[in-house]
């Protein structure tokens, strides 16, 4: 009896270890003295940035919600968005708040700011790692993982030469692209191939398309139209990519023209002007949109009353047919609050009609695509601008940059979200917006960017002065799904955030 007892106690103390080695115990985090950066910088970071009542885990919500305690955390951004941009230490805002000198850069004065200042020789140390992209210690760089298929939104920084380059899953900028180089600037769109590898960017002053590498997010080569200019100038304005992706069609606002570029060798494929129907050339084209088949395009010229029907099956290749889109006699000249201007033009997923934003008169104009007839006006915000459309919403984003009638304090412009199906209104967007220009879609994360230029009467005070200007711009994320802010961020960027477009 004794024995059967001795085996029964021994199973059952048995069977208590096995049970307990098998409960799951809460797992505790340890954040590592190191905090995952190189030495280096963690010993800048760690003991002058995070300490207590700092940006640590512990307190960072009431510091600007930046948590610098490891490497990681850092890279989650703060209540303004990123902080530093790997490569690109001119455009990142720790290093203003961290410049002990103003000779050095940028430096921004907060008096609620406290920590120990940083020596000239850490500094540099800062701001070297930046440049060198940020690596933790073990050299992995920021946001360079799954080169091929991480989702990003590029964004134009009209006044800086500058594409900015928006992490999808974080929402912060991952980079900032240097583009034009000497003699291009203000750029004016950008347009992205649809299989997520390349993006294609114009200049307003200046003669280059530039093709990036979305893996790379480098600029890889550039078509040179300086041939086309007149006195120096084009306007290059707004980028149509062939469903293939094979050419890609520009406007020229100031030549008239309208050129198409292959895609591969970056050579001119066609100038369309003086051939048939188009006399000297078209008056102030601007923007284009067009069928699958890519041989009709709809061009809107910004003064007056006309949108332009381009086919390629005519005598001399091309014909242009204006098209009045009010239904008076057409004409080329502005009249205040009375002729449409048609500014941007989209096409209706269905092809079977297009809409075209129309800012002397604050209206959408609705276009029979195949009967070239007005269908329906619908009246939106002051000054509409760019367009986009949502296909799993059926919405259509229009960006009116100058409507004051956005309920937010201080904020200029609104957004009005159409639904395409019954050519409705049925949400205008009152957000945290300073003259909203340009709208980009991401269906993959069901998110809405909107860009806002800041540069209207002086723009507001940004949250901090950027490489010198104080009217930075910056953008906000919607979700598609609600159609209300995803956050209560406003992501600063750099100066005039003009195009913008999602990588799928």
């Amino acid at each position: 009896m004794k024995r059967i007892l001795l085996l029964v106690t021994i199973s059952a103390f048995s069977i208590a270890i096995w049970i307990s080695s098998c409960v799951h115990k809460p797992q505790i985090i340890i954040t590592p003295a190191n905090g995952n950066y190189p030495d280096s910088i963690a010993s800048i970071l760690i003991t002058k940035c995070a300490g207590s009542g700092c940006h640590n885990s512990k307190d960072y919500a009431g510091a600007g919600k930046l948590n610098l305690d490891t490497w990681e955390h850092m890279f989650q951004g703060c209540s303004f968005g990123a902080v530093a941009v790997p490569y690109s230490s001119t455009y990142s805002s720790i290093l203003y708040y961290a410049n002990p000198d103003s000779t050095l850069g940028t430096k921004v004065y907060d008096p609620a700011h406290k920590f120990t200042p940083l020596t000239t020789a850490e500094y540099y140390t800062l701001f070297n790692w930046i440049a060198h992209g940020s690596p933790d210690r073990d050299g992995n760089i920021p946001f360079a993982s799954n080169a091929d298929t991480r989702q990003k939104i590029y964004l134009t920084q009209s006044g800086s030469n500058l594409v900015a380059v928006i992490d999808a899953k974080s929402k912060l900028v991952m980079r900032y692209i240097p583009v034009g180089g000497s003699g291009n600037g203000s750029q004016h769109d950008l347009e992205i191939s649809a299989d997520g590898r390349y993006a294609y960017n114009c200049f307003y002053a200046g003669n280059l398309i530039e093709k990036i590498d979305t893996r790379t997010d480098t600029v890889i080569g550039a078509a040179d139209l300086s041939s086309l200019a007149v006195a120096g100038q084009a306007g290059w304005s707004i980028l149509y990519l062939s469903p293939q992706d094979t050419a890609l069609m520009v406007s020229g606002y100031y030549n008239g023209y309208l050129t198409t570029i292959n895609t591969s060798s970056l050579s001119i494929n066609h100038k369309m002007t003086e051939n048939a129907g188009f006399g000297s050339g078209l008056i102030k084209p601007h923007g284009i949109t067009g069928n699958a088949s890519f041989d009709t395009f709809f061009v809107t010229e910004e003064f007056g009353n006309v949108v332009e029907r381009i086919t390629f099956n005519c005598t001399g290749g091309y014909c242009a047919t204006p098209i009045s889109i009010d239904g008076k006699a057409t004409t080329w000249t502005s009249v205040p609050g009375l002729t449409p201007d048609p500014h941007q033009v989209e096409m209706a997923p269905d092809e079977s009609k297009y809409y075209v934003s129309c800012q002397n008169t604050g209206e959408v104009r609705v276009m029979d695509a195949h009967a070239d007839t007005l269908i329906k006006v619908i009246t939106v915000g002051a000054w509409p601008q760019e367009m986009a459309v949502c296909e799993s919403k059926h919405y259509l984003f229009v960006a009116c940059s100058l409507d004051r009638t956005n309920a937010a304090t201080g904020k200029l412009g609104t957004v009005f979200v159409i639904d395409y199906t019954t050519d409705t209104v049925v949400k205008i967007l009152n957000g945290d917006f300073y003259g909203p220009h340009d709208i980009a879609v991401d269906n993959q994360d069901g998110l809405l960017y909107i860009a806002s230029q800041n540069n209207f009467n002086g723009g507001i005070p940004a949250h901090h002065c950027i490489a010198g200007s104080c009217n930075a711009g910056w953008y906000t994320v919607y979700d598609l799904n609600t159609l209300a802010p995803a956050d209560n961020i406003r992501y600063q960027v750099a100066l005039n955030p003009y195009a913008i477009a999602p990588r799928f």
